[in-house]
């Protein structure tokens, strides 16, 4: 019986910790993958988890990163609770870091772009040869992996250049410092309308499965549900439309593991 004392006690305080981990005071990071700039990000993701802090009960700290590779690094590491990653980055980390998908854009699908000075004399694919591009990473899916597997298909070589975001890329073309870049569109619509205007899109791909709203599995699962109700339930009011009108969505839907085979099937091995 003596032996069986501590054994006891490692099991109950075992029990205590397992569900006093995640209590309601537990504060869970909030990732979101830098297609922009920080402030820019806060500006749109801010509102979002007040939100869900109001509507759920639970406290969301938004974390931002400098860069994409960055963002990947942390969740390599499984660092955030929660996150909005690429599609591309959805696979990857379901697979090596147990990330599981909850939500995603309703209707809608991610396409690439690429983009041109407004005065550029670029008038087709084929003109970008040689040339030296602006892309926000290596692994960023739809403004990076998929204009510059195209290019590749077309035998169109060119000289990457990474400049850390989305918002980057647009400047830097806008400024004639790279003959074009890559982007998507809901982020070029977003960026500052004087950058915007001075660009053009010269081409775009097919659409695929859009970014993951994604949580680890370490999360309650009563947790998990109360976000997801909450991120849908965004479109019902003045408010959570005005939100959603700054990211460029409509709204969110329940998102599964298999809804992005699309990307699956491209077979991509980047990271």
């Amino acid at each position: 019986m003596k032996a069986l004392i501590p054994s006891f006690f490692i099991f109950v305080s075992v029990l205590w910790f397992s569900s006093s981990a995640f209590s309601e005071d537990t504060i869970y990071k909030f990732s979101i993958v830098p297609q922009q700039s920080a402030s820019k990000t806060a500006k749109i993701w801010g509102p979002v988890l007040k939100y869900l802090t109001k509507e759920t009960g639970y406290t969301f700290k938004l974390k931002t990163a400098k860069n994409i590779p960055v963002f990947e690094a942390r969740l390599l590491k499984a660092d955030a609770d929660f996150s909005y990653m690429n599609p591309y980055h959805y696979t990857i980390f379901h697979e090596k870091s147990e990330y599981q998908a909850l939500a995603k854009a309703k209707n809608k699908r991610i396409k690439g772009i690429i983009v041109v000075h407004k005065d550029s004399n670029i008038t087709s694919i084929e003109d970008l040869k040689n040339k030296d591009l602006a892309f926000p990473s290596p692994a960023a899916f739809a403004a990076s992996i998929l204009p510059r597997g195209y290019l590749k298909q077309q035998n169109i070589s060119m000289t990457p250049h990474y400049v850390s975001s989305h918002d980057s890329v647009y400047q830097n073309v806008a400024k004639n410092r790279y003959i074009a870049g890559g982007g998507i569109m809901r982020t070029f619509k977003n960026t500052r309308k004087k950058t915007r205007d001075q660009l053009k899109v010269l081409w775009t791909t097919e659409g695929y499965t859009p970014h993951a709203i994604a949580y680890h599995s370490r999360v309650p699962k009563h947790v998990v549900e109360k976000v997801q109700t909450a991120l849908i339930k965004l479109e019902e009011t003045d408010a959570g439309k005005e939100m959603l009108k700054k990211m460029k969505i409509k709204g969110f839907e329940k998102a599964f593991n298999e809804d992005w085979n699309d990307v699956r099937s491209l077979k991509i091995d980047q990271l």
